[in-house]
């Protein structure tokens, strides 16, 4: 079959090379349209069913909506475990779901079940779904900075205007804001004017639900035109709180004000965001999951360019974490790798076979390889992270070792042979039986590279996750060089081959290499117990290194930032933790290799955050290398 497809690419030479055009193409569109994030989503396939029962002790909501809620949860189909959680005022329960189920179909399952729990649980007490993405989806982090502002000012510009605004981008799932203070009209009542007026304290908190409201009048027919009519209730100030009424006395009315305190005043919180050693309000882009997480994080800065231009004089948005630096480095990486390998090979060419035209030959199929590795990727559901990219680069090595066997077989048979390059026609035959000749050995033997990654398609869970989109890739380019080594390269061999052949004896390299591995090849032969032995040994002299290397689930990952997470006594109160956040910020700016620190204290406003009261998350972000230290190091650091 080999042989025939051989003798097929050199018999339709045009159709090859247009096919491979097209490849090209197809494998450079869908490069362009694959998914791109930084690392695989290790996450399960889960739903967040977030619970929000405010000044409840944990123990109150485990009992009366995390087991209730969780239950009943267990019986969905294509459940396979539920989690739960439960802290001071919420509930967070994980339904996590087999891999193969679809995740809408999930949330789907998940709601309507939460529906029908609605009636076991307490009054005023409402389920909701999480959204559709994972704790990975943190994708953009930002802070809501002005001097001339108050927190409470920004907070309210972050919920009313900034949150929607970048909701609305495609791709993101959430915005959560984290910090300052959420605004609340406070009424302190005076117990001793409530006794007076003989109110009670539901009659107060009734008259205010009743009065913030607009009522619809329904129309006024009035010279042949309708007027609206509106009762306009809602609360808009202080002074309209002052003057709602709650009742009577001896005939007159009893106002707000009469009886209570009326001022603005901040709500209670539990989260707090530190810049530096200063209170800070900022907000978390949460990417929807199976999105473009770099075509998502560059929409959302063209949102935020877009929205500044609204905002109130002096007030700015400022990134602190943007995980698209990280995938850029990624794709950097890749771009140096494919260079440097392609320089690689044009250099070995070079000194090895003096032909010029032979480097082509070689060159050419290796981009092809990997655009068609994109290819498979796309449709296969990969998106391009670190793994997945891994995955290209490790076999970019072995993606010329086909063709430059094909090459050079050709090259040699021409050149032993006494051919004539401008004679196409025995050209194209000399290239036909000498690739023919090294076709099948060169198919099987990328064949058994293949085999060996078999073994990490049976793993499972995060490692199966971690470890697939390496395997695929390197799978899919490997695969595509295979076929293109016996297809594209003998046909670019029948083109390209001409010119000047040298012959291997003329070449000074070759010469110095042989002339050093035919004593060595001859003592090897000559002492072939002693070569055994000495082999063994090797062997197991690695097997036994290999015992003394530490292992772990994965190498670090060097984002540019660090991470710091100091926890504290889960008795801390939110005003002590956020006045340790900022001497600890302070401390952290101090060394020169540290532009600034941003502390994030409990949870963001979101159920993919299940961050409890006592834990901060710290973004340290570094100046550039070119600026640290002499001798300085991350470890160091």
């Amino acid at each position: 079959m080999i042989d025939r497809l051989i003798e097929f690419s050199l018999r339709n030479r045009f159709i090859i090379v247009a096919l491979s055009v097209a490849l090209g193409g197809w494998g450079f569109w869908a490069m362009r349209a694959t998914p791109i994030d930084a690392i695989p989503d290790l996450s399960d396939n889960q739903v967040i069913a977030f619970t929000d029962w405010v000044g409840h002790s944990p123990q109150e909501v485990e009992d009366q909506v995390t087991y209730p809620l969780t239950v009943n949860l267990q019986g969905l189909a294509g459940v396979r475990v539920v989690r739960s959680q439960s802290a001071f005022g919420f509930s967070m329960i994980y339904v996590v779901f087999e891999d193969d189920v679809d995740l809408y179909f999930a949330r789907s399952r998940v709601l309507e079940r939460m529906n029908l729990l609605a009636s076991k649980l307490p009054a005023g007490v409402t389920p909701v779904l999480g959204p559709d993405a994972t704790g990975v989806g943190h994708v953009f982090w930002y802070t809501v900075e002005s001097a001339t502002h108050s927190l409470r000012e920004l907070r309210s510009l972050q919920d009313w205007f900034v949150k929607y605004q970048l909701n609305a981008v495609p791709g993101v799932a959430e915005v959560a804001s984290v910090g300052g203070h959420v605004q609340q009209y406070q009424i302190d009542i005076d117990p001793n004017r409530l006794r007076l007026y003989n109110l009670s304290l539901g009659a107060v908190v009734e008259a205010v639900r009743r009065s913030n409201a607009n009522v619809g009048g329904n129309v006024l027919d009035s010279n042949g035109a309708w007027l609206i009519v509106r009762g306009v209730g809602l609360i808009q100030s202080v002074e309209d709180v002052k003057k709602v009424v709650i009742g009577a006395s001896n005939g007159v009315p009893v106002y707000v004000e009469q009886i209570a305190d009326v001022k603005l005043g901040n709500a209670f919180r539990v989260a707090s965001l530190v810049k530096g050693s200063r209170e800070a309000v900022g907000g978390v882009v949460v990417a929807r999951t199976g999105t473009n997480t770099k075509e998502v994080i560059d929409a959302v800065k063209a949102r935020i360019t877009q929205i500044e231009a609204g905002l109130p004089p002096g007030v700015k948005i400022v990134p602190f974490y943007d995980r698209s630096d990280l995938i850029e480095q990624a794709v950097d990486t890749l771009r140096s790798s494919l260079i440097e390998e392609i320089v690689l090979v044009t250099l070995a060419h070079i000194v090895f076979l003096m032909h010029f035209r032979s480097i082509l030959i070689v060159t050419i199929p290796l981009p092809l390889a990997v655009l068609a590795s994109f290819l498979g990727m796309y449709y296969a559901g990969l998106s391009s992270n670190i793994m997945s990219l891994a995955g290209i680069a490790i076999a970019i090595g072995v993606l010329v070792d086909a063709g430059i066997v094909v090459t050079e077989n050709a090259f040699r048979f021409i050149e032993q042979r006494g051919i004539d390059t401008k004679d196409r026609r025995m050209v194209l035959q000399t290239v036909l039986e000498s690739t023919r000749l090294v076709g099948r050995p060169v198919f099987f033997s990328m064949a058994i590279i293949l085999l060996a990654f078999v073994p990490v398609f049976a793993l499972t869970g995060q490692e199966g996750k971690l470890f697939h989109p390496l395997a695929f890739t390197k799978t899919f380019a490997v695969l595509a060089a295979t076929v293109i080594s016996v297809t594209l390269v003998p046909v670019l061999c029948s083109l390209l081959l001409g010119g000047k052949m040298h012959r291997e004896e003329d070449n000074p390299v070759m010469r110095v290499l042989r002339r050093l591995y035919r004593p060595v090849l001859e003592g090897a032969l000559a002492h072939r117990v002693l070569t055994i032995v000495v082999a063994l040994a090797l062997f197991a002299g690695a097997l036994l290194a290999g015992r003394t290397i530490g292992s772990e689930f994965m190498p670090a990952l060097n984002e540019g930032d660090l991470m710091f997470m100091p926890i504290a006594d889960p008795s801390i109160s939110i005003e002590q933790n956020t006045h340790i956040a900022a001497r600890q910020n302070a401390i952290l700016e101090k060394f020169s290799e540290v532009a600034w620190a941003v502390a994030k204290v409990a949870r963001a406003d979101t159920s993919t955050d299940p961050a409890p009261l006592n834990m901060t998350e710290t973004v340290v972000h570094l100046r550039p290398r070119s600026e640290w230290r002499d001798g300085m190091t991350v470890d160091k650091l």
